[in-house]
């Protein structure tokens, strides 16, 4: 059972916990079918303006909050949270909790570990535990596969892991980057489809054929020799080939569990691929699907490559009215817990 500080001590302190988790795009498993005995590893970004955002306070009864319907859907996973969370640290005293927004779900941000994870810290800074972001990831079920997130909770920027340990524990970061300040990303969302998520999406990762080792391999050369290299130097050139090619043999791979294509949104495909025809113009892009999707994005290296890439797509007239564009930085921070002050 784990120590905390009184609910009076606490009290003089803080009247409760705000924390901002940040949304991060998946940009691909180094070998997912484990050739070499270690599955999955992976390479991710975190973004700014895509954040879930909660508040945790004392009360005197159980309450559960939301501000609008897509955090209303999520109070559900936010309840079962705290009932592991309890489970784990043996504290139960009552508590109110209110989801002020949140990701977009099952598309390519994380959102299912950013809320666990949220919710988890709230939990612990407000119990005055020392648990660190690992161990609430494991309380609660995170970090299977890839730990993109739950570093990127941490500390944002550009991350790669190694995959899971065999014990079960996240995966270890194994290189942290910050991006450029001036690059941008162009996220490109369909609010119509959502990717694969709990069973449908390890059902799909098992009845896929494996991956071949030498496109792993490639994969693995890729990212160490053109993708890291070029965002810590600076140099697009290198960094925006290395990953279209990690796209390109991780869409290819995935296609049969997205009905044959590498993009979940026809039309976001549609709109990518028209990038990665033209954006030579503007310096070049680089493109891909964020997890299983639907998001796209285009990560290009400046402000002004991304409003032309955005107006020439716009006057070609091949963004879909339904899809929402919008053009972000990399962030190299993680997530802002605040104490709320006693009122």
């Amino acid at each position: 059972m784990a120590s905390s500080s009184p609910p009076a001590e606490r009290a003089a302190v803080r009247a409760g916990v705000s924390v901002c988790a940040p949304g991060r795009l998946h940009l691909g498993f180094l070998d997912p079918s484990g050739t070499l005995g270690r599955r999955f590893g992976s390479i991710g970004l975190v973004v700014d303006g895509f954040e879930t955002e909660l508040e945790l306070h004392g009360a005197p009864r159980d309450e559960l909050h939301a501000d609008g319907p897509a955090a209303r859907a999520e109070l559900d996973r936010a309840a079962a949270h705290l009932s592991a969370l309890r489970e784990r640290s043996g504290l139960r005293e009552p508590l109110s909790l209110r989801l002020r927004r949140v990701l977009p779900a099952h598309a390519g941000f994380g959102s299912g570990t950013q809320l666990a994870l949220a919710v988890g810290r709230a939990f612990a800074r407000w119990h005055g535990l020392d648990v660190d972001t690992p161990t609430l990831a494991q309380w609660l079920g995170r970090g299977l596969r890839s730990g993109i997130g739950i570093a990127g909770f941490d500390a944002g920027g550009l991350l790669l892991d190694g995959g899971p340990g065999r014990d079960g524990q996240p995966a270890k970061v194994l290189s942290r980057v910050e991006l450029p300040a001036a690059w941008r990303v162009i996220v490109v969302l369909d609010p119509r489809c959502r990717g694969l998520s709990g069973a449908q999406e390890r059902e799909a990762i098992a009845t896929l054929p494996p991956l071949p080792q030498a496109a792993a391999a490639d994969i693995c050369h890729q990212l160490l020799m053109r993708v890291l290299p070029g965002a810590a130097l600076d140099d697009f050139a290198a960094f925006a080939p290395g990953l279209n090619r990690v796209q390109q043999l991780l869409g290819d791979h995935f296609a049969p569990a997205q009905a044959g294509s590498a993009w979940t949104s026809a039309s976001v495909g549609r709109l990518m691929q028209w990038w990665g025809e033209t954006a030579g113009a503007a310096g070049g892009a680089a493109i891909g699907q964020s997890s299983w999707g639907p998001t796209g994005f285009a990560i290009v290296p400046s402000a002004a490559a991304a409003q032309s890439l955005v107006d020439a797509a716009r006057s070609a007239g091949v963004v879909d009215p339904a899809l929402e564009l919008q053009v972000v930085g990399a962030r190299r921070r993680g997530a802002r817990v605040i104490d709320l002050p006693a009122r």
